[in-house]
C-alpha cells in the first residue's frame, strides 16, 4: 500500500509536515537559539480524529412550510396573530372586510328581483302574442311572429343574466360566509408581511403569513463556494447540540442549490479562518431520522458521519519509530524534555493510516514527530515562537529573509 508524506523544509531550519491519510500535523523543528536544542511537541488529545471533523453552521428548520396569500381585491379588517405564536388547525389568522361585499351581495339580489320580474313580463307578452296570432288574418300573422321571437331572445338572455348574477351571489355569500382565514397546518407564524411585523428567522417569501409547520424538521446549513464539493448529496451526516456535545441526530445531507446564492464575507467552517472578504454561500438540507428532542430555529453543528468513532487513542504511523518490532514515540517527560516512551500498538487503520495505542501514552500527553536529530533529555516546547532560530527571523517589514528558499518534496514509501 503507497503512503504519502509531505515535507517542507527551510534554509535555516526545518518544518515537517506529516500527511497521512487525512490527519495533517506539523512535525517538529530543529532550532538553535542560544545553543539550546528544541523540539516542538504536540498534546495528544488535539490528534484526536473526531476533533478534525470541519463543521458547518446550521438551523433547525420544519420540513413544511405553509404560505397563507392575501386576495388582492380583498381589504384586511382584522390580523389576528403575531409572528411567534404557536396556532393549530383552525386556529383564525385574519378576518377580510365585508362591508363592501356585503353591499355587492344586497345589490345583486336587487338585480335578481329585477331580472325575475322581468322574465315573468316576458313570458306573458309571449304567451299574449301567441293567442292573439291564432286569431289574427293571414297577413297578420308575420308580424306576430316577429315579436314572438323578440320576446323569446329577450327571455333567454334575462334567463342567462340571472344565472350569471346567480353565480355572482354565491360567490359573494362565500366571501362573507369564509372572511376569517383560518390556519390549516400546526406550526408556529414566522412572519406576517403587513408592512409592520420583522421575521422571526428572516423570510425572503412574499406571502402575507407564513407558518412553520411542527413536527417533523430538517436542518438548513450553509456551504461557502470554497467548500462545495465537501456536501455530496446522500451521504450521511451528524449533527450536533451546541450545548452538549454529545447530543447528536443522525442524517442525510441533500444537494447542495448552487442556483441561489447568497453574497458575505463569513466562512460557514467552524472554528475556520479566511483571508477572503467576501464570497458565496450556497443551502442545503441534512434530512433528520429522527427530531426528537430538537426545537424549532434552534441552531446546530453539521459534520459529515465518518463511520464508528475511534475511542481509545490513534496515532498517524509517521508519528512511531520501529512499528513492526519494539514501537516507541518521542514523548516530553515531566520535566519538560524529551524521551522515549515505549508503546503497546493495537489495530491498524488502512483508511487514516493509524495505529491503536493500548497503553504507554495518556491524551494529556505530549509528543515530537520523529526526525534524526531527536535526543533524549532534549528541551521540548509548545510555543511556535521558541522553535524560531536567529537565522529564521524576519525582517523589519515582517517578511522572511529573501534568502530562505521553500522546496517541497514529495516521497512516497
Amino acid at each position: 500500500m503507497a503512503r504519502k508524506k509531505k515535507i517542507l523544509t527551510i534554509a535555516g531550519g526545518l518544518i515537517l509536515i506529516a500527511v497521512i491519510g487525512t490527519g495533517v500535523y506539523f512535525g517538529t523543528r530543529k532550532t538553535e537559539t542560544n545553543n539550546t536544542e528544541l523540539a516542538y511537541v504536540y498534546r495528544v488529545s488535539l490528534m484526536n480524529p473526531a476533533s478534525q471533523v470541519q463543521r458547518m453552521a446550521g438551523t433547525v428548520e420544519p420540513q413544511e412550510t405553509w404560505e397563507v396569500q392575501k386576495s388582492s381585491d380583498r381589504e384586511v379588517e382584522q390580523i389576528l396573530v403575531k409572528a411567534g405564536d404557536e396556532v393549530k388547525v383552525g386556529t383564525a389568522l385574519f378576518v377580510y372586510n365585508t362591508e363592501q361585499t356585503q353591499t355587492e351581495l344586497e345589490e345583486a339580489q336587487l338585480e335578481i328581483e329585477r331580472l325575475d320580474g322581468e322574465t315573468e313580463n316576458l313570458k306573458t307578452q309571449i304567451a299574449q302574442l301567441e293567442k292573439e296570432k291564432k286569431k289574427a288574418a293571414e297577413d297578420e300573422k308575420f308580424s306576430y311572429t316577429t315579436q314572438i321571437q323578440t320576446a323569446q331572445t329577450d327571455l333567454k338572455k334575462s334567463e342567462y343574466e340571472k344565472k350569471a348574477k346567480q353565480v355572482e351571489i354565491s360567490q359573494k355569500q362565500d366571501k362573507i360566509a369564509n372572511a376569517t382565514v383560518v390556519s390549516e397546518i400546526d406550526g408556529i407564524v414566522k412572519s406576517i408581511n403587513d408592512g409592520s411585523e420583522t421575521d422571526m428567522y428572516s423570510s425572503d417569501s412574499n406571502a402575507f403569513i407564513t407558518i412553520l409547520a411542527t413536527g417533523d424538521y430538517r436542518i438548513k446549513g450553509k456551504v461557502n463556494e470554497q467548500n462545495l464539493s465537501e456536501i455530496q448529496e446522500g451521504e450521511k451526516a451528524i449533527v450536533r447540540s451546541r450545548v452538549d456535545e454529545n447530543q447528536t441526530w443522525s442524517g442525510t445531507f441533500t444537494a447542495v442549490n448552487t442556483d441561489e446564492a447568497e453574497n458575505n464575507n463569513n466562512n460557514m467552517y467552524y472554528g475556520a479562518t479566511s483571508t477572503e472578504t467576501t464570497s458565496s454561500s450556497y443551502s442545503f438540507y441534512v434530512m433528520l431520522d429522527s427530531s426528537d428532542g430538537l426545537l424549532l430555529g434552534q441552531h446546530v453543528y453539521i459534520e459529515k458521519d465518518l463511520g464508528e468513532e475511534q475511542s481509545g487513542i490513534w496515532l498517524d504511523e509517521g508519528y512511531i519509530v520501529n512499528a513492526d518490532s519494539k514501537p516507541y514515540v518521542w514523548t516530553e517527560d515531566n520535566k519538560g524534555k524529551l524521551e522515549k516512551r515505549d508503546v503497546t500498538l493495537g489495530e491498524y487503520n488502512e483508511e487514516t493510516y493509524q495505529y491503536e495505542i493500548q497503553s504507554g501514552l495518556e491524551e494529556s500527553d505530549y509528543i515530537a514527530f520523529p526526525q534524526d536529530f531527536l535526543e533524549e533529555g532534549m528541551k521540548a516546547t509548545h510555543e511556535e515562537s521558541e522553535t524560531i532560530s536567529d537565522e529564521e527571523s524576519t525582517d523589519d517589514t515582517g517578511k522572511m529573509e529573501e534568502s530562505e528558499e521553500i522546496s517541497e518534496i514529495e516521497s512516497e514509501e
